[in-house]
């Protein structure tokens, strides 16, 4: 008897589900329908006002494309190029590899020698300033690798280095006397100490990897072996790389300034640890087929079909770098805004992957940057594992864990995040969305310790938790809409202007509709996930 009741609450709980998954389909269908058509009215009525809009090639001459985003425009103008120059470098690297049958050591020169065939086209003379700060810090690594305050040095030495090149903007040879002036009219096509803050993150993990090389190593590959289903299958997961020490004869100068200066991760990332690194210079990576490779490779092309279709039917990013969002109505702030903040996922999505790809080609597989959509997150800490996801990941072996871990959360997120801000640029609008980000973050946190805690106890108790964590969702979607609109778009200067627009009436309906909105999605990410969870 109790066996048919549960059967039959069960049954009743399914159709309930599907019920309530329709309607949210339904919704979010409408939504964009709506978000669409407004889109398309907001681009043709302001084109004329917008900055950064250029003649387009699609669907006639007269239809504009919005470049005016500097990344996006330098990214796309260059891509026939960078696709010949990476196309080149990574036949002559597999060429070279079986021919020779080169390992490590072998690799480590060839890619060596064609980075800087990339570096020298890319920064001029300024290479040098590239490898006498790295020379530095190779010998401080070697030199102090083994003492207690290593850790300290090195973080000194290279935060040093990461506020200086951007204070002096990269320096000029003539402070060497003018012997060296002349050299001044050799800086390349790129600015050297732009791409360095990379370059600044592989130095400290190249140090890390050889401070813990001479340690004891904590991870445990046989329990890795055992829970991971890629590993299982005989091949090596990214995680496995990283963690298992290289060899002490990897640890080499040419194995480290290939690190380093490594061709297809160069400019943009993904970021990738040393120890990974010197693993696949030696064996090329076995996790992706060749199959899986080149259906990766079509995936992108897919996407940056998307991203031509949406720069020139949707001028959002115009609209952020015009200024002209002041001149619109709360419903139409509101959905520049989403659009800005996805133009950005698909933006750093077509730009990592494109590059990752390259290095997939070549054999060496780097974390995934993106491997989630950004209308698929709903608390902050899902959403920085996916955005940046591989600077994450190197944020977590050599900060989050050197700092204590879960231990000292509260107080590690805003260390973590004070140092993403001015690694990336120093601004002031930065760091204001890197302690926003902080000050959301410390409730969602706090919330989340309790409910982990929580049991429910009946069908009621789950329906109330699901639904608070829907609520709690859409909260945070919100504040994290708002921080990404402050440190990227109107800045610290338009986060008053902004709040006032949603506190008058109009905009008060505005604010309801958009939370409406963000707790339809939470759900149906709710769904999505248990989707997922059932076909595991």
């Amino acid at each position: 008897m109790n066996m048919s009741k549960n059967n039959s609450k069960s049954k009743f709980k399914q159709k309930q589900n599907k019920v309530e998954l329709l309607l949210l389909i339904l919704y979010v269908i409408g939504f964009y329908i709506f978000c669409i058509h407004r889109s398309l009215r907001l681009s043709r009525d302001h084109f004329s006002k917008l900055r950064g809009l250029r003649v387009g090639w699609l669907f006639s001459p007269a239809r504009l494309n919005d470049a005016s985003d500097d990344q996006w425009r330098n990214f796309r103008t260059n891509l026939p190029i960078l696709s010949l120059v990476f196309g080149i470098f990574t036949l002559l690297a597999n060429i070279f590899r079986k021919l020779f049958c080169l390992r490590a050591r072998g690799m480590s020169f060839l890619w060596f020698f064609l980075s800087l065939i990339y570096l020298s086209y890319l920064h001029g003379a300024c290479i040098l300033f590239i490898f006498l700060i790295a020379s530095s810090n190779f010998l401080l690594v070697k030199i102090f690798a083994r003492a207690k305050y290593f850790t300290f040095l090195l973080w000194i030495f290279n935060l040093g280095f990461l506020f200086c090149n951007r204070i002096y903007q990269g320096y000029s040879f003539s402070i060497f006397g003018e012997y060296w002036e002349y050299l001044d009219n050799f800086r390349g096509t790129f600015r050297w100490h732009i791409c360095f803050n990379l370059v600044v993150l592989r130095m400290i993990s190249f140090g890390y990897d050889y401070h813990w090389a001479h340690q004891e190593s904590r991870f445990d590959q046989e329990k890795h072996i055992q829970r991971c289903h890629v590993c299982k299958s005989g091949k090596n997961c990214y995680q496995i790389l990283q963690e298992r020490n290289a060899h002490m004869n990897d640890y080499t100068f040419t194995t480290y300034l290939s690190y380093l200066v490594y061709a297809p991760l160069y400019i943009a990332g993904p970021i990738i640890s040393f120890n990974s690194f010197a693993s696949q210079l030696d064996v090329p990576q076995n996790h992706y087929s060749i199959k899986e490779v080149i259906w990766y490779g079509l995936r992108w092309v897919f996407g940056l079909c998307l991203m031509e279709l949406m720069t020139h039917l949707f001028y959002f990013n115009a609209f952020a770098t015009s200024a002209s969002w002041k001149m619109l109505s709360p419903m139409d702030i509101f959905i520049v805004g989403y659009g800005v903040i996805n133009f950005m996922w698909l933006k750093f999505f077509l730009i990592w992957r494109f590059f990752r790809f390259c290095s997939l080609i070549a054999g060496i597989e780097a974390p995934e940057n993106m491997p989630k959509c950004i209308n698929n997150c709903h608390d902050l800490e899902s959403f920085w594992k996916s955005w940046h996801a591989s600077f994450n990941k190197w944020i977590v072996r050599y900060m989050y864990i050197p700092l204590g871990g879960s231990q000292r959360k509260l107080i590690n997120i805003w260390v973590i995040f004070t140092f993403v801000a001015v690694w990336h640029d120093l601004e002031w609008k930065l760091l204001s969305w890197a302690w926003l980000t902080c000050l959301f973050f410390v409730p969602e946190l706090l919330v989340k310790s309790a409910t982990n805690a929580f049991q429910a106890k009946g069908a009621l108790d789950g329906f109330i938790f699901r639904e608070l964590r829907a609520a709690g969702g859409t909260i945070t979607i919100t504040c994290l809409m708002v921080a990404n609109l402050v440190g990227y778009v109107i800045g610290p200067s338009g986060f008053s202007w902004l709040i006032s627009q949603f506190l008058s009436k109009e905009g008060l309906n505005v604010f309801g509709f958009m939370l409406l909105t963000f707790y339809v999605g939470t759900k149906l990410m709710f769904h999505i996930s248990d989707a997922k969870q059932s076909m595991q």
